[in-house]
């Protein structure tokens, strides 16, 4: 039998999102914003206002302080945040989360957003290892007699030769460290990872000297590792302060029955207590202290932040005070209006003043009829789309008349019916049976009042 095979490519279909056209903020090298770039379009000042927030959050000088962007719906007000945190780099944690997502009934409130806090401040643990990284090209377990007596035979240690592109090694190691080995299932031809101090074992995968032609196989084939087979390596972790509280509030139960038991009845979400996390704080900060690990404050984005009640706000202002704080910000789109659970204080921005005052207040603008139409361009070049100038100018006018949401939200079921009416680009025609089938929020209104009418 003849073997064919199909070659793949190592393209990948990604899922479009309301903000995968973002990049970056878009900004010169002096600090001034183009008027169109990294998939901006307009809203110079505001983009610029976030380049001088990058600029302190890199310089160290943005502790305490948070921001606020302010905008109607729809000025890219989300797109700035993850704008600012694309600018910071992946390494940087970026936390983002909606006003109402505190309100659970497993915790509080408070808790959660105390969460979400830890969440956005990474910690960057560099250590240096005495490590062995080969391919094993002997696994031999000799036998000694067993201690207690009887018939059966003990593992005394176990004699392991590892090869790297510089050399070998033959290794004598302990029986704890067989059972290790024995776990990871390491055999010969597999490509190992040994720290020395600990006598961790990480099996890294199949050495690539014995892949085949086979695109679908269960092993995955990694290359010998160069250099020596034993070095001293620079491991750097990233972790976030939330994974740590995690790790050290789970309860480590014993395996008597009660222990079991107790177990199988404690809720699925423990509240970490407040002295758990001081203790973890001393000791990230004797740790930072020594030099073994950096802080990196990360981005916490709270959307909708006037869904927060006075509560939350009060405890927003103690945590921001906090020497381990990220850096906070906030997004929302209403003028003057009532504090949530103080309905008799009305405030700007449903914000009280107090946080208010510690705030970054950075303007979002409605976009012009040619930036919309050009957001609108951009879109569609995103999504694949092709679009006929005339349908792009029919479309943006919408953009401009009703929302620019609804004319963004317009271009794909307008591609799908032109297709069906076998058309290679969308055209007026589509854009029209689009917005006859789909309707905007005020001819909604319209028609359900007069409907009311009708019936009174």
């Amino acid at each position: 039998m003849v073997g064919i095979s199909e070659v793949k490519g190592n393209s990948r279909e990604n899922r479009t999102a309301a903000h995968t056209h973002i990049k970056g903020l878009g900004l010169r090298s002096d600090g001034y914003a183009e008027p169109s770039s990294g998939g901006f379009v307009g809203q110079v000042g505001a983009r610029e206002a976030c380049g001088v927030v990058v600029d302190l959050i890199k310089s160290k000088k943005m502790s305490g302080r948070a921001v606020l962007l302010a905008g109607p719906p729809g000025t890219g007000k989300t797109a700035c945040a993850l704008a600012v945190s694309q600018e910071l780099g992946t390494k940087v944690p970026f936390c983002p989360i909606v006003g109402s997502e505190v309100y659970s009934t497993e915790i509080k409130k408070t808790e959660a957003l105390m969460e979400n806090f830890r969440r956005a401040i990474g910690l960057r643990v560099r250590e240096t290892k005495e490590v062995y990284e080969g391919e094993v090209t002997e696994l031999t377990p000799e036998e000694a007699e067993n201690p207690l007596g009887g018939y059966g035979k003990t593992i005394s240690h176990l004699l392991i030769g590892l090869k790297s592109y510089k050399g070998t090694k033959k290794l004598r190691l302990d029986p704890s460290i067989y059972e290790a080995i024995q776990k990871e299932r390491v055999a010969v031809g597999d490509v190992i990872y040994l720290e020395a101090n600990t006598g961790a074992c990480k099996r890294v995968g199949r050495s690539d000297a014995y892949a085949t032609e086979f695109d679908l196989e269960a092993e995955e084939y990694v290359p010998i590792p160069k250099g020596e087979v034993h070095k001293k390596k620079e491991i750097v972790q990233d972790v976030t302060l939330h994974d740590l509280d995690t790790a050290n509030a789970r309860p480590q139960g014993g395996q008597d029955i009660m222990s079991m038991m107790g177990q199988l009845t404690k809720p699925k979400k423990t509240e970490i207590t407040d002295k758990l996390r001081e203790e973890i704080n001393k000791v990230v900060s004797r740790y930072i202290d020594q030099g073994v690990a950096e802080l990196v404050p990360g981005v916490l984005f709270i959307d909708e932040v006037h869904m927060l009640d006075i509560e939350c706000f009060t405890y927003l202002n103690r945590a921001l005070e906090s020497a381990i704080s990220p850096i906070v910000i906030l997004a929302s789109n209403r003028g003057k209006c009532a504090i949530r659970g103080a309905d008799e204080l009305v405030a700007a921005h449903g914000i009280p003043p107090d946080l208010l005052a510690r705030l970054l207040i950075i303007p979002t603008s409605p976009y012009s009829p040619e930036e919309v139409k050009m957001i609108i361009r951009i879109r569609a070049r995103i999504e694949g789309l092709s679009i006929s100038e005339p349908a792009l100018d029919k479309v943006a006018e919408h953009g401009v008349k009703v929302s620019l949401r609804y004319a963004l939200q317009l271009l794909t079921p307008a591609n799908l019916l032109a297709k069906v009416n076998r058309k290679s680009e969308i055209d007026v025609d589509d854009v029209a049976e689009c917005e006859d089938l789909f309707i905007d929020t005020q001819r909604s209104a319209n028609i359900v009042s007069a409907a009311d009418s009708f019936i009174s």
